[in-house]
Parts: structure tokens; sequence; C-alpha cells
């Protein structure tokens, strides 16, 4: 292949991903999931799942976001619905339905350090819990992950606390695994957020 072909086909300059046969698939993925016939009941791979979204929270409130990136697979979505209950970012309003192309962006534009979004700089920390894991039922080598999550932020002389739940669907991939969608849940995802950067 050569470097025209590749960088026709680079995930971070171009979104040719994101097609209507990922959308569905999207839409398929996060539909019907948490089933307590695919759970993953094996307590090593469960710590090895607990351990994946820890060290993401990790990086998240450490400003890592570059080694954060590296946990996602190079054709990958972030979806951050703005209804209840996930729904099709199709036909309804999302909060952030970001591809790679879109993430790196929005890294590179946090440290250029003229992101007024982050003028002051938030600090954070992350809690996650209450990790389970289940068999992907439309590709069995997959896994979908789900986790409780709560964000609290200091910013400007203000703290503020985000409530939610992740949903992370992985794949493994030179015997790891990376994520390949990443839905955040907020419980007040349809209420003012104002300036929800923070949750990148």
């Amino acid at each position: 292949m050569n470097s025209a072909t590749r960088a026709a086909h680079d995930p971070s300059r171009t979104s040719h991903y994101v097609t209507d046969a990922l959308y569905r698939d999207v839409v398929a993925w996060f539909t019907d999931w948490q089933r307590e016939d695919r759970a993953v009941t094996d307590a090593a791979a469960r710590d090895t799942f607990r351990r994946l979204v820890e060290r993401e929270a990790r990086l998240l409130d450490n400003d890592l976001l570059e080694e954060w990136a590296a946990m996602l697979a190079p054709e990958c979505i972030y979806w951050i619905p703005a209804s209840a209950n996930g729904g099709d970012p199709r036909r309804e309003i999302t909060i952030t339905f970001d591809d790679r192309r879109r993430l790196e962006d929005r890294i590179y534009r946090l440290r250029t350090g003229y992101a007024w979004s982050q003028k002051p700089k938030s600090r954070t920390v992350r809690l996650v819990g209450n990790v389970e894991a289940f068999i992907c039922r439309h590709d069995p080598q997959a896994r979908m992950l789900r986790s409780n999550v709560l964000i609290s932020e200091f910013r400007g002389f203000e703290t503020r606390c985000l409530a939610g739940w992740c949903a992370h669907r992985l794949r493994e991939r030179a015997g790891g695994w990376e994520i390949t969608v990443r839905q955040l849940n907020l419980i007040d995802c349809d209420r003012n957020l104002r300036n929800p950067s923070v949750i990148l």
C-alpha cells in the first residue's frame, strides 16, 4: 500500500468508516446486550476488564489524553446520547458522536492552550465501579462492559458532579483489548450540561 492510499484510509484524517452500516451495527450492539445469559463469570477475565476501565479513568484524570486515545481502536466511536435510553444516533440528538478524526481534533485543540472551554483547566476525579462484562451476541469475540461512573470536576472555583454509566464495546487485538465504542450515559443527559468537554 503506497503512502497516498494509507493517507486516504487513515482514520485520524478521514471518516471513511462512518457509514450507514456502522450506524446500524452500533444500534444493534447497544440494544438488549445486558443479559444474564451472556454475562462473563470468569473472575480473571472480569478483573482484566475492571482494570481496563480503572486505567481509562486514571489516564483521563491525569490529562494523559494521547495514552487514553491509544486504548481506542483506530476505527472507534465515542458516543454520549442525549436521551436516557441511548436511542439511534441517526435519528436522535446526541451530545457527542465522535469518530477517531474528531477525537484527535478535540485532543489537539485542548493541547493548543486556546480552548476556551478549558480556561481555566478542569481538575477531575473519576470513580468507576460495578463493572460487569458480557459476551456480545453479534460477535462472540467481542465483549460489552457496563460500569457506573461519577465524575467530580473542579474548575473556576466551582465544583460539580456528573453521574452516569459507561458502556464499552471491546475487541481483542495483539493480545490485549481495545475499545471500539465507548458510550457514556449521563443521568441528566437531557438537561443543560454547560460545558461537557471535561467528559472526554
